[in-house]
């Protein structure tokens, strides 16, 4: 039993050499100051000349209308594409019996390309719905080659056939939408999803499926965001929707982009977000079917190698810099907010965008001097500096969230305050403890010091999405907090109607109580990888040549969950209850929590925040009696949740 008393902390005294270093700080952070003013100069520079240029960012954002194929008011279609390099354009497709010469594009300025089609004798567009299409380019040495529009909006790739198809998206009866946008969470619980391995089948699932079937237990779960993977679409399945081939398109191999529509709103209907994990830090080496190579150079949209080329994830790296390529990124961010109704984005690969060195063999000790210097990026910098601006003043509701390992200062401080105005960044060295203490410690040599110092280690007023897993610790060659846990006894022995194990015991205990003082103290967010919350066993992989094309770890287990007798529903109405407790009190909207006990010897820590109480006694084999602990507000906390090593006490 734990009972309560006041705690004091004594003051803290300043020596010689703390002064100095204090001194010294004082230095740096006028350099440092320097630095983020002349970075935000650079910022200001490009907000100015969008509004010289191009009529200011609302214009400039909304490119889409006028890039690609668009129809017209009377029906002609209008073809627009940026392809400097090329000799000539020509369209081709169904529309012609695919004849490569009869409709070439006209030459404009700035390497831009145009093609004008009247429509048919009955006033309808000359290229009907669901028809194919090819750009076909002529280069300067020669080559003819064919490529998809880099602002297609449905591709699709046949049966047995190895690049995808453009085809045209004008539906006679598009999707309108109903719902309105729910308002921006304050304690953001996000389930990180994958739509084509949403199903207990060994198969692709669908937007249907997953409106169908996995929207209801998002909501019973009580998780109020979706970050939606995989969305624009790729070509190579297994990259899990991070080589990206075509930026405008949602991956047709689940569905219509009526039907992902569909699918968004129903899910703002049950009062969740959802955000786009879009993939912005590079694009997938494919010519015929991605932007490489689109108008025959070693640049267009990228970089030349070396500098446009990714050594690690074979791919190609965006020119920041070029006007054009903003003009395709901003408006790439603005469609799927606009044409989709998403509600933000998680930016993938941020930390290989922020660094010339891309994080390849860089490690990150925090000191100022890696962030600011010529191994910084500053046109990508400031592009994010620009995308989250206009993102967050067209639409202030808009979430967007970092994905960076090196702790980039300001990276979630608003872009008026000098930094890149990310909402949130996540909080990736959390799993990476998790796993490295299952991996290599007995439960007796578990830290408590250095767990709460990992939790809480993020700068104060930057916001982090805290989780104990995502999908990079389910991926075939890792393994699941559970897997970990419980391992092959997971096969045989998590059923009720078998007598409980103790590794069984020992492994639901420790998923349950990783995951909450994961969820209670690492962050201002929380995320789950889906299937994780109820230990989905196994790992995940995608078919591939290396598997012989199987689909047997490409989805996730639902129905264990629905059976009555498995242990897995223990798990899963623990993280139901989780979430549940938090909306009730919100500690993830809540100041950060104040740490009062992190007892080596116990293997206790207790902590407080948002009026709650939280107390873990990780000891594998001792439980504790009257044990007192220090609370802000001393008198009696009722137990809302109460096991032999996990309390939770509120005011």
């Amino acid at each position: 039993m734990f009972s309560v008393s006041e705690a004091s902390v004594p003051p803290q005294l300043l020596d010689i050499e703390s002064i100095s270093m204090l001194l010294s700080s004082v230095f740096n952070q006028t350099v440092f100051l320097r630095l983020f003013c002349a970075r935000y100069g650079l910022f200001e520079k490009g907000l100015f000349l969008l509004e010289e240029a191009e009529g200011g960012f609302d214009q400039f954002t909304r490119s889409y209308r006028t890039f690609g194929v668009n129809r017209q008011p009377d029906n002609s279609l209008l073809f627009q594409e940026w392809a400097p390099a090329a000799e000539a354009l020509f369209l081709t497709g169904d529309f012609n019996g695919w004849d490569n010469f009869s409709h070439p594009y006209k030459r404009k300025e700035f390497g831009k390309w145009e093609l004008c089609l009247p429509p048919k004798r009955d006033k309808s567009p000359a290229v009907e719905h669901k028809t194919k299409l090819k750009v076909v380019v002529h280069t300067k040495a020669g080559e003819r080659l064919y490529r998809i529009s880099p602002w297609a909006k449905y591709v699709t790739q046949a049966e047995k056939q190895v690049t995808y198809d453009w085809v045209h998206w004008d539906p006679p009866q598009p999707y309108l939408h109903i719902h309105p946008r729910p308002k921006k969470p304050a304690s953001l619980r996000i389930y990180e999803s994958h739509v084509g391995i949403a199903s207990p089948d060994p198969k692709i699932a669908s937007y249907t499926e997953f409106r169908l079937n996995i929207l209801p237990r998002i909501k019973d779960l009580g998780y109020n965001c979706i970050q939606l993977m995989a969305i624009m679409e790729h070509a190579y399945y297994a990259s899990f929707g991070y080589q990206v081939t075509s930026f405008f398109a949602a991956s047709s191999r689940y569905g219509t982009p009526e039907e992902l529509k569909l699918m968004i709103d129903t899910a703002h209907s049950l009062n969740i977000v959802v955000l786009l994990d879009v993939v912005h830090s590079h694009a997938s080496k494919n010519t015929e079917d991605g932007l490489n190579r689109f108008d025959g150079s070693d640049s267009c949209f990228f970089h030349s190698p070396p500098r446009g080329e990714h050594t690690l994830w074979d791919s190609r790296l965006f020119n920041y810099s070029s006007w054009e390529v903003q003009r395709f990124l901003l408006s790439n961010l603005r469609w799927w907010m606009e044409e989709y109704r998403f509600d933000g984005f998680r930016f993938d690969g941020v930390t290989s965008m922020l660094y010339h060195h891309h994080g390849i063999g860089s490690g990150f000790s925090g000191d100022y001097s890696e962030y600011f210097g010529l191994q910084v990026d500053e046109d990508s910098l400031v592009y994010l500096m620009t995308a989250n601006h206009i993102l967050h003043t067209l639409y202030p509701d808009c979430i967007t969230i970092a994905e960076d390992v090196s702790g980039m200062p300001a990276l979630c401080k608003k872009v008026s305050e000098g930094g890149l105005g990310f909402d949130y960044r996540l909080a990736m060295a959390v799993p990476d403890k998790w796993i490295q203490i299952l991996k290599e410690l007995s439960d007796e040599a578990w830290d408590m010091g250095n767990i709460i110092y990992t939790l809480t280690n993020r700068r104060y007023g930057e916001k982090c999405i805290a989780y104990a897993e995502s999908h990079d610790q389910s991926l075939v060659g890792d393994k699941s907090l559970a897997f970990w846990l419980m391992d092959k006894e997971m096969y045989t022995n998590m059923s009720s109607l078998v007598s409980m194990t103790p590794i069984i015991d020992r492994g639901i205990q420790l998923h349950k109580m990783i995951r909450l003082i994961t969820h209670a103290l690492g962050g201002e967010g929380y995320l789950n990888f889906m299937g994780n919350e109820f230990g989905h066993p196994e790992w995940l992989d995608f078919p591939r040549k290396g598997n012989n094309e199987s689909y047997h770890y490409a989805r996730r287990q639902y129905n264990l969950v629905d059976t009555e007798h498995l242990r897995y529903q223990q798990l899963y109405k623990f993280d139901r209850d989780m979430n549940c407790i938090e909306d009730k009190y919100g500690w993830l909207a809540a100041p950060p929590a104040f740490v009062s006990t992190k007892h080596e010897e116990d293997k206790v820590i207790v902590f407080e925040r948002a009026n709650v109480v939280f107390l873990f006694n990780f000891h594998p084999t001792r439980s504790q009696k009257d044990y007192r602990v220090a609370v802000g507000s001393p008198g009696k906390y009722p137990s809302y949740y109460n096991q032999s090593s996990l309390y939770v006490l509120v005011e």
